[in-house]
């Protein structure tokens, strides 16, 4: 098969993994196809812990199971080779005597790290790895810097004025709500991100000012698990975040502020905050957050290198005075038009 071929199907494989972004932690998201003469026969993706992988979903897809003799599987990651929540895909990929497996990427996963594609070539299978990888490895690249870094992916986000400030310089009568710099498709995209994200984090600054829920409203999907740095813990115990559904740790020096309903982590303030909070989410199986600010927070955890991916709105109007926007370094990943803001991803360029 020509390799236009190969991407052309790993492509769809990629298509339909993301499909179910946010959906599957703590596994990896996975798409896979089954083509026969240069035709898709079955395809499916994985959707959620505990229910079939991809690759069983496609080949369960093919109606007439002799076919699979004389197919190619393409999957967008390597095939599991161990029993948990459900049996190996290796094995199901032998059994119905594959003869030609295409995997986007490895698993480095310390449950399969080669294991399946090992499996599969002792069984006589040819398997071609690394096509499309780097895309492959986009796709999961909070499940990959989990097992790889052990520590969750760190995604940044803030808006800021043309002019280069995060917020206005707010009085101490100032309504307590946030300084809207996007509209409200841009709005409606941070939500989405929240339902892809395991976890959303804000300092003490931005719950006094803003009064955030942290929760999902534009969109459809789960709430992240909500967490607040705070280095005195004290905070208004009537504040929205504490009023909505779904758990809320707050990682503060002073362990004695104690607020119903939370759960309150001491933090060893002769260690950079950030690393400790990644620290323990890693050690919590959280394999993601989203960093919404404020500029105090971001900046610490811009500071310690301690980030993956930034995703920096810029609005159109002019603040002449503020909170300055904080300053990054990384290379540009993307760049989106909106009608009142543009979008910029940057990747840490310090890996």
């Amino acid at each position: 098969m020509e390799e236009k071929d190969e991407i052309k199907f790993m492509r769809r494989c990629l298509g339909l993994a993301s499909m179910a972004e946010g959906l599957t932690y703590p596994n990896p998201m996975v798409g896979a196809v089954v083509v026969c003469d240069g035709i898709i026969i079955g395809e499916g993706y994985h959707l959620k812990a505990g229910e079939p992988h991809a690759e069983v979903i496609a080949i369960n897809a093919v109606r007439d199971k002799g076919m699979l003799k004389r197919s190619v599987l393409y999957v967008s990651l390597e095939p599991c080779s161990h029993f948990g929540m459900t049996p190996p895909c290796a094995d199901l990929i032998i059994s119905h005597s594959i003869p030609k497996v295409v995997i986007g990427t490895g698993d480095s996963n310390d449950k399969v790290s080669g294991r399946g594609i090992s499996r599969l070539r002792e069984a006589g299978c040819e398997v071609i790895v690394g096509v499309l990888k780097d895309e492959c490895r986009r796709l999961n690249r909070r499940f990959f810097t989990f097992h790889e870094k052990k520590r969750p992916y760190i995604t940044l986000k803030w808006a800021q004025s043309a002019d280069g400030f995060i917020d206005i310089l707010r009085s101490d009568n100032h309504t307590v709500q946030p300084t809207w710099i996007t509209g409200k498709p841009e709005r409606s995209l941070v939500h989405r991100w929240r339902t892809e994200e395991e976890s959303i984090l804000v300092g003490a600054g931005t719950v006094r000012a803003d009064d955030p829920k942290l929760n999902v409203r534009d969109w459809t999907g789960r709430d992240p698990l909500r967490l607040i740095l705070s280095s005195t813990g004290s905070l208004d115990k009537g504040s929205s975040v504490f009023k909505v559904n779904g758990k809320t740790i707050l990682f503060t020096d002073d362990s004695n502020e104690k607020i119903p309903g939370v759960i309150t982590i001491q933090l060893d303030n002769s260690m950079p905050a950030c690393r400790q909070i990644a620290q323990y989410l890693f050690n919590s199986g959280i394999q993601s957050v989203l960093v919404e600010g404020g500029a105090v927070v971001l900046d610490h955890f811009i500071s310690n290198g301690l980030w993956d991916e930034a995703r920096v709105f810029s609005g159109a109007q002019y603040f002449k005075g503020g909170v300055p926007a904080p300053a990054l370094r990384g290379n540009l990943f993307s760049e989106t038009i909106f009608s009142n803001s543009n979008l910029k991803v940057y990747l840490n360029s310090a890996g």
